[in-house]
C-alpha cells in the first residue's frame, strides 16, 4: 500500500518536481560526461608522448568535490517541496498517520524521482561524453573519432555518489518532518514575512562593511607611510591619497548618518513621530554603497598603476587589493538588492497614479508580498552568479595564457641550464658541456637534429656580485651561439655592426619597459669596452632559460668581445627529429637528477632540465582539469542559481492561483494576465541577473586588467574577445531556455483561461 501511495504522490507531484528533474538530469550528465575520462576502461590514442593517467586522477577529485555543491540544491529543493506539502502532511496526520511514517513516505518519494533522474543523466551522460574526449583529443592535438561506450565504473561512481546525497539531505528532510508539530504545518502558508525595514540582514552587513573599511584605511596609511615617494609622478599622488580618503569617507558617512539622525529626533522632540527614523536606514546604505563603488574603483586603478610604474607596495600587496574588491562588490551586491526592494515598496506607498494604474495594484502587492524573503535569496543568488560569471569568463583566459607560455618555454626538446645565484665565488661558476645527454639519446634511439651548448656572460664583472632582487645584470650571449639558436627555432640569422650590440627580449615584456631600456641603454659599458645600440631589437620567442633571473631581455654582443667576458651561465639546448617518449623522458630526468641531485643548498651551482615531453604532458593535463572543473563549476553553480529562481516562483504559484482567478472573475483579459505574469517573472528573474552581470563585469574587467601583459603576449584580445562573446552568448541562452520553462509552467499552474 506504501509503494502504491508513493509512485501516486509522485506522479500527482511530476509538475512541481519538473524543473528539479530536469536540473538533476542535466547535473548527472554533467558529472558522468566529465568523469568517464577518469574511468579504468577510457584509453583515448592522445600518442606515446603523453601520459594519461596523471590527468584521470586530477579528474575524478576535482569534479567530485565540485559536484558537492549539488547538495545544496537537492536540500533547498526537498525543504520547499517540504513546505508546499506541509498541510497535506497535516491531513494524514489528522487522520492517524504517525509522522515517523510520513516522512518516510516524503522520502522515498523524492528518492524515486532522484532516481529517475540518475538513470536519465547516465543515458544523456553517453551522449555527452562525445563532447568531453573531443575536447580533450582537441587539447591534445588528436583526430575525434565517435566511440560509444558505457563505463562500468563510471556508472556504479555516479549512482552511488547521486544516490548517496540523496539519502542524507533526505534524512535531514526526515527528521524535520518528524519534528514539526501539526498545528505549525497546517498555518504554515498563513506567517506573515518579517518586514523588510526590520531584517537585520542588511544591518550586519553594513557594520562587516564599516570593519573592511577600517581595515582599508589603515593598509593606505601604511603603504603612505613606507612606499610614498614626493617625486612619484601625479597619478601616483592620487594612488596613496586615494586609498586615504576614500576608506576614511566610508568611516566619515556612519557618523554623519548617525548625527543627522540625533539631530533630526532632537528637532521632533521626545514624544515626536519614531516611524522616520527606520525610514532613514536607506540613506545611510544608499552612501555606503557610493563609498564601495568608488573604494573598488581605487583598488582596480592601484593594480593599473602598480603595473605601470612598477611600484613596490609590499609583499602580499595584490592579494589585500583582490580581497578588498571582492569586499566592495560583495557589499555593493547586497546594497543594491536590498534598496531595490526598499524602493519597490516606496514607490508603491508614496506614488498611488502608478500604484492604482491599470493592474499595477496587483503586480506589487504580488512582489511586495515576498520581499523580506527573496531579499536574503536573490543576494546569494547574485553572488553566486557572479562566481558562476567569473569561472566561465576565466577560463579562456587561464588556459589560453597557459598554452601559450607552454610555446614559450618548450621550445626545444631538451634544455639545460644553470643558476648562479648561489655561487659567491668565480672559480666555482659551472664549465660544463653535459656530455652524457648526447649519449643517453645515442643510447635510445633518439636522432638528434640541433645541438647548441653555449655560455652566458656579464658585461662587466663587476656585476657578479649584484644579487637583489628585481635587480639582477642583463646576461650577454655571443653573436655565434645566438644565432645558432635563431637557427634551430627557424629564424633568420642577424648580424651587428663594429663595436655593437642588439638586444633580444622576452615576450612577456611590455612595450613601455622595452623602450626604457633602449632610450637610457644607448652605450653599453663592457669589460672590453663600450659598445653602440644597435638599430634593430628581437622579440621572437626563444624560451625562458636564456634570461638571468629576474630579467626579461639578454644583450647579444659580438663573439670577439663575449671571449673576454666572464661567463656565469652554461646552456644546452637540444631539438630532436622525433619526439621524446614519455618514458624515456622520465629516464633522462632521473638521470639527471641523479647526476646534479636537486639538494637544498645555500650556495653553489644550481642545474635543471626541461624536457618538452614532461613540460607539455604536465601543462596539459592540469589545464585540461582547470578547464573541465571551472566549466562544470559554473554549469553548477548557474543552474542551481537558476533553480531556485524558477522553483521560488513555481512553489509559490498554488498561492498565486486563487489571485488569478479572482482577477478573470473581475473580467481582466488573458492577455492583462498574461502580461502581469510576464512582468512579475521579469523582476523576480531580471534584479539579480542584471546585479550579477554588472558585478561580474567589473569583476572580469579588473582580472582582464591585472593579467593584461600576459593575454597581449600569450593570448591576444582579438582571440579572447571573441572567447569570451561565444561563453556569453551560451550563457544568455541557458538563462532563457529556465526563464521561457518557467513562465510556462508558471502559467500552468496559475490556470489559463479559467473561472
Amino acid at each position: 500500500m506504501y509503494a502504491k501511495l508513493i509512485f501516486r504522490n509522485a506522479k500527482r507531484s511530476a509538475k512541481d518536481y519538473l524543473i528539479y528533474l530536469v536540473t538533476m538530469t542535466i547535473c548527472v550528465m554533467l558529472f558522468y560526461s566529465f568523469l568517464s575520462i577518469s574511468s579504468r576502461y577510457y584509453h583515448p590514442d592522445i600518442g606515446a608522448e603523453y601520459n594519461f593517467q596523471i590527468l584521470g586522477k586530477g579528474m575524478k577529485l576535482a569534479i567530485s568535490a565540485v559536484t558537492l555543491l549539488l547538495l545544496f540544491l537537492i536540500c533547498y529543493v526537498n525543504r520547499y517541496m517540504l513546505v508546499r506539502r506541509q498541510k497535506e502532511f497535516a491531513m494524514q496526520a489528522v487522520m492517524g498517520m504517525e509522522l515517523r511514517t510520513i516522512g518516510w513516505l516524503f522520502f522515498a518519494e523524492t528518492f524515486v524521482m532522484g532516481l529517475f533522474s540518475i538513470l536519465a543523466g547516465i543515458f544523456l551522460g553517453v551522449f555527452g561524453s562525445q563532447f568531453i574526449t573531443a575536447m580533450l583529443l582537441t587539447s591534445y592535438g588528436q583526430t575525434y573519432r565517435i566511440t560509444w561506450t558505457l563505463f562500468p565504473d563510471t556508472v556504479f561512481f555516479t549512482m552511488v555518489f547521486f544516490m548517496m546525497s540523496f539519502v542524507l539531505t533526505g534524512f535531514f528532510q526526515f527528521r524535520a518532518i518528524e519534528k514539526t508539530k501539526v498545528i505549525d504545518m497546517l498555518s504554515a502558508d498563513r506567517r506573515n514575512e518579517i518586514s523588510l525595514k526590520k531584517s537585520i540582514q542588511m544591518q550586519i552587513v553594513v557594520i562587516l562593511f564599516v570593519m573592511m573599511a577600517f581595515w582599508m584605511l589603515l593598509t593606505g596609511i601604511r603603504k603612505m607611510y613606507f612606499y610614498f615617494d614626493s617625486r612619484f609622478a601625479l597619478p601616483v599622488h592620487f594612488l596613496f591619497w586615494g586609498n586615504i580618503l576614500f576608506p576614511a569617507g566610508t568611516l566619515l558617512w556612519p557618523v554623519v548618518w548617525i548625527g543627522r539622525k540625533r539631530f533630526a529626533r532632537k528637532r521632533r522632540g521626545r514624544n515626536g513621530d519614531r516611524r522616520a527614523d527606520g525610514n532613514d536606514f536607506p540613506a545611510l546604505v544608499s552612501g555606503l554603497l557610493v563609498c564601495a563603488l568608488l573604494n573598488a574603483f581605487m583598488a582596480i586603478y592601484t593594480t593599473v598603476m602598480q603595473n605601470r610604474y612598477y611600484l613596490v607596495l609590499g609583499n602580499g600587496a595584490l592579494d589585500q587589493l583582490i580581497l578588498f574588491v571582492l569586499a566592495d562588490l560583495l557589499f555593493s551586491i547586497s546594497a543594491v538588492i536590498w534598496l531595490a526592494n526598499y524602493f519597490l515598496t516606496a514607490w508603491k506607498e508614496k506614488s498611488p497614479e502608478h500604484r492604482y494604474h491599470n493592474q499595477n495594484l496587483f503586480l506589487w502587492g504580488q512582489i511586495t508580498t515576498k520581499l523580506s524573503t527573496t531579499n536574503k535569496t536573490m543576494t546569494l543568488i547574485c553572488i553566486t552568479l557572479v562566481l558562476a560569471v567569473f569561472l566561465f569568463m576565466a577560463v579562456p583566459v587561464l588556459v589560453g595564457w597557459a598554452l601559450g607560455f607552454l610555446e614559450v618555454r618548450a621550445k626545444y626538446d631538451v634544455q639545460i641550464y644553470s643558476d648562479y645565484r648561489l655561487v659567491y665565488e668565480e672559480e666555482e661558476l659551472p664549465d660544463d658541456d653535459y656530455a652524457f645527454i648526447a649519449d643517453f639519446l645515442t643510447e635510445h634511439g633518439i636522432e638528434t637534429e640541433y645541438d647548441c651548448a653555449f655560455q652566458l656572460y656579464l658585461p662587466k664583472r663587476e656585476d657578479f656580485h649584484r644579487r637583489v632582487k628585481w635587480d639582477f645584470p642583463e646576461a650577454a650571449i655571443s653573436l655565434s651561439d645566438y644565432n645558432s639558436i635563431r637557427k634551430m627555432l627557424g629564424y633568420e640569422a642577424i648580424s651587428l655592426g663594429e663595436n655593437e650590440f642588439t638586444t633580444q627580449w622576452q615576450t612577456i615584456a611590455g612595450e613601455e619597459e622595452r623602450d626604457d631600456f633602449l632610450r637610457t641603454h644607448t652605450v653599453l659599458a663592457t669589460d672590453v669596452g663600450e659598445l653602440k645600440l644597435s638599430d634593430r631589437y628581437y622579440t621572437d620567442a626563444v624560451g625562458e632559460t636564456l634570461y638571468n633571473s629576474y630579467t626579461d631581455v639578454v644583450l647579444v654582443l659580438p663573439d670577439s668581445v663575449c671571449e673576454q667576458l666572464l661567463p656565469v651561465m652554461t646552456n644546452r639546448y637540444i631539438t630532436t627529429k622525433g619526439t621524446i617518449a614519455y618514458e624515456e623522458a622520465l629516464a633522462l630526468e632521473a638521470l639527471f637528477d641523479s647526476i646534479y641531485p636537486e639538494e637544498e643548498t645555500t650556495e653553489g651551482t644550481v642545474y635543471s632540465i626541461r624536457l618538452s615531453t614532461l613540460q607539455r604532458n604536465e601543462t596539459k593535463a592540469s589545464m585540461f582539469v582547470l578547464q573541465a572543473v571551472m566549466l562544470y563549476g559554473g554549469v553548477v553553480l548557474m543552474v542551481i542559481c537558476l533553480t531556485i529562481l524558477s522553483l521560488q516562483q513555481l512553489l509559490d504559484a498554488g498561492h498565486y492561483r486563487y489571485r488569478f482567478r479572482v482577477l478573470r472573475r473581475l473580467g481582466v483579459e488573458e492577455k492583462d494576465i498574461g502580461s502581469l505574469m510576464l512582468k512579475q517573472l521579469g523582476i523576480w528573474f531580471g534584479l539579480p541577473v542584471v546585479v550579477a552581470l554588472s558585478a561580474a563585469a567589473v569583476l572580469v574587467s579588473c582580472f582582464i586588467q591585472m593579467v593584461s601583459a600576459q593575454i597581449t603576449a600569450y593570448i591576444g584580445f582579438g582571440t579572447l574577445l571573441a572567447q569570451i562573446a561565444m561563453t556569453g552568448s551560451i550563457l544568455l541562452a541557458l538563462l532563457g531556455c529556465y526563464f521561457i520553462s518557467t513562465w510556462i509552467l508558471f502559467r500552468q499552474s496559475v490556470g489559463q483561461g479559467t473561472v
